[in-house]
Formats: C-alpha cells, sequence, structure tokens
C-alpha cells in the first residue's frame, strides 16, 4: 500500500475550503497544510481540520509533495509557478490561468521539472456525464445552458470564465475536431464584466454547439443536450442524470434492463429499428473528492491527469476568443 500523498490547499474562501474538507476524508492523501493570506481564515479551517497553518508560502511549499490551489484566478500563475519550480504536484481550479500564455509556460515548466497539473473542471467528473462513459459520444450538434442566479462571488472575471468555460471544456472534449468559426455576444447587467453570454462554435468536423450562461437568471439550470446520428442524448448537471433517447437495430438489441424503455419501432424497408430510451444508472460520487482522487492517483501511479494543463489551455483559448467576439461586437454597436 503506498504512503498517502503529502498535499497542501492554497487559498480557503469558499471553494478551497471544500478543497480542505474533503482532502481531509481522502485516505490517500495527508492534508499536510494549509495557506491563505488571511491568517485568521487559514487558521480557522486547519483548527477544524486537525492540519497545520502555514506560516507563508515557503512554509507550506516545505511540508508538501503536490498542492491544491483554489486562489483567484489572477493569483493562479505565480502561486503555480513558484511551486513547479520547487517540485511539486499542482491541482489548479479552473481556469488555469488569466491567459493562454501564462498557462503554456506552466505547461513547459511542469514538463522541465516533471511534475503533474491538473485542471479543476468539476463538471468532467459529474455523475451525470460519467454515466455516459459506455456510449459512442460523436455530437453533431450541442445546446448548453448555465443559468445561475447572482452571486457577487465570482464578479470580478466574466460568465464566460465564470460559468461557460465548464461547457467549453466538455464540448470541446468530445467534439474532438478544430474550431472554425466563433461567433458571440454578451451583456454586462449588474456587475462591471459581462454577465450573460452566448456563443456559436463551428468546428471543422461540422458540428456546432450553442453555448448559453448567465448569472443573472431568476432559477439555477447547468444542461446539455447532445443530437448526433441515431442518438438524443440530455445531461442535467444539477440534478446529475443522464438520458439517452437511441435508434438500434431491432434483431440486436433487447430491452431487458430496469433502465432501457421501448417507445416505439421504424420500419424502413428490411431494416427495422427500435425507439429505445435509457436512462444510465450514475455512480455515487463527489465529483470534487473524486477529481481530487484523480490528482492523487495520477501522482501517485504516474500517469496523465484526467483533466491536463492542455485541457485547461484549450478551454482558456476558446473562452479568451468568445470574449474577444463579445468586445468587437461591442464595438460596432
Amino acid at each position: 500500500m503506498m504512503n498517502p500523498l503529502n498535499i497542501g490547499v492554497v487559498g480557503v474562501g469558499h471553494l478551497g475550503s471544500l478543497h480542505a474538507k474533503m482532502l481531509a476524508e481522502i485516505h490517500a492523501a495527508h492534508l499536510s497544510g494549509i495557506y491563505d493570506t488571511d491568517r485568521n481564515r487559514a487558521r480557522k479551517c486547519a483548527e477544524e481540520l486537525g492540519a497545520h497553518a502555514a506560516d507563508s508560502y515557503d512554509d507550506l511549499l516545505g511540508r508538501v509533495d503536490a498542492l491544491t490551489i483554489a486562489a483567484p484566478t489572477s493569483a493562479h500563475f505565480d502561486l503555480a509557478r513558484i511551486a513547479i519550480e520547487a517540485g511539486k504536484h499542482v491541482f489548479v481550479e479552473k481556469p488555469i490561468t488569466e491567459t493562454p500564455g501564462e498557462a503554456q509556460k506552466l505547461i513547459d515548466l511542469a514538463k522541465k521539472h516533471g511534475v503533474k497539473i491538473q485542471v479543476g473542471h468539476i463538471e468532467r467528473f459529474n455523475p451525470a456525464l460519467l454515466a455516459l462513459e459506455k456510449y459512442d459520444l460523436q455530437p453533431m450538434f450541442v445546446e448548453s445552458h448555465r443559468l445561475a442566479q447572482f452571486n457577487p462571488r465570482g464578479t470580478d472575471v466574466a460568465v464566460v470564465l465564470d460559468l461557460m468555460i465548464h461547457d467549453i471544456d466538455i464540448i470541446v472534449s468530445l467534439v474532438k475536431s478544430p474550431i472554425d468559426k466563433i461567433e458571440a455576444n454578451g451583456v454586462a447587467v449588474v456587475s462591471d464584466s459581462v454577465d450573460i453570454a452566448n456563443a456559436r462554435l463551428q468546428f471543422q468536423n461540422g458540428c456546432v454547439a450553442n453555448v448559453t450562461a448567465s448569472r443573472i437568471s431568476q432559477r439555477k439550470m447547468r444542461k446539455m443536450r447532445l443530437f448526433q446520428r441515431d442518438a438524443y442524448i440530455s445531461i442535467d448537471f444539477s440534478d446529475g442524470v443522464a438520458e439517452v433517447f437511441r435508434l438500434v437495430d431491432d434483431a440486436k438489441h433487447s430491452v431487458d434492463t430496469p433502465h432501457t424503455m421501448m417507445l416505439g419501432k421504424i420500419d424502413l424497408g428490411s431494416q427495422k429499428r427500435k425507439i429505445v430510451y435509457e436512462q444510465p444508472e450514475v455512480k455515487d460520487v463527489n465529483a470534487l473528492k473524486y477529481e481530487l482522487e484523480s490528482f492523487i492517483h495520477s501522482v501517485q501511479n504516474d500517469t496523465e491527469p484526467m483533466v491536463t494543463a492542455e485541457d485547461g489551455k484549450r478551454a482558456l483559448e476558446v473562452a479568451h476568443a468568445i470574449m474577444e467576439k463579445i468586445r468587437q461586437q461591442k464595438l460596432v454597436m
């Protein structure tokens, strides 16, 4: 059995405190330290979890082999750079950095120092998405809506980086084709940055994705719909539920599971197919805990993280391209 990975947390605000709590529960990890520029906050969190409250960032780095960074995005690059140069593995919350250029520098540094970087795109670990692992997903049209009620926390960045980047990451990872064209628009309603945005992504393979994100909605919504040859897939990230409607060969497919229902048949000449509804069984997992466990596993077993720094950079590049399109749209209005 491997020894627990000595790991620390940088930044214990709302999200960082959840990181610390999850790490304290993971058997493969030892929460070796917590650091926050707010010393009282760090001390309180450390006392609750039986961890060390580091006096400085250097103090924390001297106690750990890896760390998670849940500080404001503006601090991600410098914190990660210092840690990587000290030979520490890094889990950094999304977005990976403020700019793609900074992300590339971290990628180069990690290769030089032989350490891992995983990016906190937590929706990759959502039970609804994990339930679709057995399906061959090749979407040709995607529609996603990520709507949230207004919360001052997070308004330091545009909604594209705050919310939409989750769906950008998922869509790009599923489509696996370069983006050919981007159209976008957005409006700053209650903050100084864009609060609601819509983007249309056209991929070289012909897929089109229509992506909407808002943080001024009356009700919450985190849904994505995928349309592909012979199938329609609905994903509800809030409820952790996926639904699949697909056409299957009548002779080869039997409807005999509790999660499957036949809705009808289509007869086209000699080819007979069933319309099948399936609600894939979901894993009972905590997405944040699961992604932290996957990071620890990649470090201990020297495997590629499930969400790499390259993935984080790619999502960030698309997000920046969307924001640039919004900026250009404003200039011509």
